[in-house]
């Protein structure tokens, strides 16, 4: 049935490309994730992660460092990098996003007690950064590899802009605003300094500013950045996105965090320039980076050194960064190229990353953290404790993961939808109303689905005058194999156009379309070139990667388990688990191998040998019990790992 009352105007979201911009789609007017899933991870975000920022932040000593820095405290600065900003920063974007659909007076008040001490630490010509201001007497720029002083501001902006499309509010973007002008009258041509700062955020901060404020200033200044890269400025580190111009690259590598934000930067350029050249670089390096160098599960990072993509194909299991961080700017980019290109697979990369390298990320109380996510945690594993651990954490000493994991949740609404001039394109499955104007009028649909746990999806059309054909388009995941399809009550077939099914006709109000996605488990396997993983396949069920923890199986670890991957799988629902899971089953065994001596090696070929005490070895028959890699660690302290061998 179609609502008797017009659903209110939502903010617009992190990225709004102008009128001028050559993106193919463009976000939708209104979008609100009103229930399933997602609701219940969003509601978490909400009542548990976002209010206890402020506490944490305290705890922390942000806070404290911006009081030093606007003469409000004494005492020395607290925290160990000078970029402790940057962590205020995404979360007041985070409690922005989450204003615009909220009332929430304590939210609210905090975000305006936040921001006026963010003011108040402002030099007079905009400069800002705590650090700078407390430690080095104030002086800048003085290290701009590592100094992250616009790293900084481009996250002070992107607040600034989050709160005023949120909420209406100007004071904390006129903050931005200034930072802005600064940094414009000190870098580029003919200023003070030619250079640029070695972690990439800035730039698509200053893309969305311009945006935001239609000062062209801006923009000219972000392509300044991108396109100075790569000629040896500090020092020619890939590590700082300097090896070689972007344009260049035929890979992406270095940092994974700063070649992402960097990529992102690139589109949101590509899009408002209508810059060729930008655009098949995106092109080209988004794909090597997925054929190459992406995790099963979304992640991204091959090195705890250094926090780098590493080598094509190097993607170990136990040793996996995939930084949470990188989950969030791959989302960003990937995102970005939806937009501008209307292809499909980047919208699949999207929900693969959600689902699975982002939402780990997360505990599902809220609470507990995770900066890294490794594909395996070995049996007997010591822990070091600190940023790189395998335990949830409560908060780091670089605590860049847990706010830009709170902003991205808090704005998720605004990349599930979008429009372009011939209708309305879904392209993530969250139940929800979605809609805007195309050809002339509004028009939304409702989505209902038990996502990811069921295959169902249901979409009504709710608002649409009924005297012209548009087209509702319906992402078909790269996952999925069958489909059934019913518009209006007919079962219908609809071609795949390169990941989409296009449905155009003249919608009336309550018509209905139902998408069936077959949702049984399967067992993948990598590319033969992917060393570490060879002989093993990995589960999954829809968009979720499963994995194995020791939990399910207790009694001697998962080192020594394998598969037997001629037996079926099977999806059983376990409401009582983990906030309410389903569980995939299948057959394997625990080896329990001989001991050979001292030498754990033997010839090629040559058979185990036989344990003097216990006789030759034997292989027990158990059921595996895999779970949602996003709900790992939630339980207990223990193995864990999502490549499971087969021999």
């Amino acid at each position: 049935m179609a609502r008797s009352t017009p659903h209110p105007p939502l903010a617009a979201g992190p990225v709004r490309p102008t009128a001028g911009a050559r993106s193919v789609l463009r976000p939708v007017g209104g979008a609100d994730i009103e229930g399933g899933f997602w609701r219940r991870r969003r509601a978490v975000n909400a009542d548990v992660c976002i209010p206890q920022g402020p506490v944490l932040l305290e705890a922390a000593g942000n806070l404290h460092d911006l009081r030093l820095a606007a003469g409000g405290a004494h005492g020395d600065y607290r925290g160990d990098y000078p970029f402790m900003d940057s962590d205020v920063y995404k979360w007041l974007e985070a409690a922005a996003w989450q204003l615009a659909g909220s009332d929430d007076p304590r939210l609210s008040a905090d975000v305006e007690r936040i921001a006026g001490l963010v003011a108040a630490a402002q030099e007079p010509d905009g400069y800002l950064n705590t650090w700078f201001q407390v430690t080095r007497d104030g002086r800048r720029y003085e290290d701009l590899r590592w100094g992250h002083e616009l790293y900084c501001a481009g996250h002070l902006i992107q607040a600034g802009v989050a709160h005023h499309r949120s909420t209406g509010a100007k004071e904390l973007l006129e903050v931005a605003v200034r930072f802005a002008d600064h940094i414009d009258a000190t870098f580029g041509p003919g200023r003070p300094i030619d250079g640029f700062d070695g972690h990439p955020e800035v730039e698509t901060a200053l893309v969305e500013l311009y945006r935001e404020t239609g000062e062209r200033r801006y923009l000219n200044l972000a392509a300044y950045f991108v396109d100075r890269r790569g000629h040896g400025v500090l020092g020619g580190e890939a590590y700082c996105q300097d090896r070689v111009p972007l344009t260049a690259q035929q890979n992406v590598e270095g940092h994974a965090v700063r070649q992402l934000y960097l990529l992102s930067a690139a589109a949101d350029l590509a899009a408002e320039a209508g810059d060729e050249e930008l655009l098949t670089t995106c092109e080209r390096l988004w794909s090597a980076m997925v054929a190459t160098k992406t995790h099963i599960t979304g992640g991204l990072g091959a090195h705890h050194d250094e926090e780098d993509f590493g080598d094509p194909y190097e993607l170990p299991t136990e040793r996996a960064y995939c930084e949470t961080c990188a989950a969030v700017a791959s989302v960003h980019f990937s995102w970005r190229m939806a937009l501008l290109t209307g292809r499909a697979r980047y919208s699949d990369l999207v929900e693969r990353t959600l689902f699975n390298g982002f939402l780990a990320g997360m505990s599902l109380e809220g609470e507990r953290w995770l900066y890294v996510n490794p594909l395996q945690v070995r049996d007997g594993h010591t822990d070091g404790g600190g940023d790189q651990s395998a335990r949830r954490t409560r908060w780091f000493r670089c605590a860049c993961c847990p706010p830009n994991a709170m902003r991205l949740m808090a704005s998720l609404e605004h990349y599930v939808a979008s429009r372009d001039d011939a209708g309305l394109q879904i392209h993530q499955y969250a139940s929800g109303r979605y809609g805007g104007e195309v050809l002339g009028a509004s028009r939304f649909v409702s989505v209902h689905t038990e996502y990811p746990w069921s295959g169902r999806v249901r979409l009504t059309v709710e608002e649409t005058p009924g005297d012209r054909p548009w087209t509702l388009s319906l992402r078909i995941p790269q996952w999925s194999g069958n489909h059934d399809l019913s518009v209006a009550g007919e079962w219908v077939e609809a071609a795949n156009d390169d990941g989409w099914l296009r449905l155009e006709r003249v919608w009336s109000p309550g018509d209905e379309v139902i998408l069936d996605l077959e949702m049984r488990p399967r067992l993948v396997e990598a590319d033969r070139r992917a060393d570490a993983v060879r002989g093993c396949v990995a589960i999954e069920r829809g968009p979720l990667v499963y994995c194995l923890e020791g939990a399910d199986h207790p009694g001697g670890g998962l080192d020594d388990i394998v598969i037997d991957p001629a037996r079926p799988l099977s999806a059983v629902e376990r409401p009582g688990l983990l906030g309410g899971v389903t569980v995939v089953t299948g057959a394997g065994r625990r080896r329990t191998p001989a001991q050979t001596g001292w030498w754990p090696y033997r010839p090629a070929g040559e058979a185990e040998g036989t344990d003097a005490v216990h006789g030759p070895h034997q292989d027990s028959e158990l059921v595996l019990t895999a779970i949602p890699y996003y709900a790992w660690a939630n339980r207990q302290d223990g193995p864990m790992r999502v490549w499971i061998p087969t021999s």
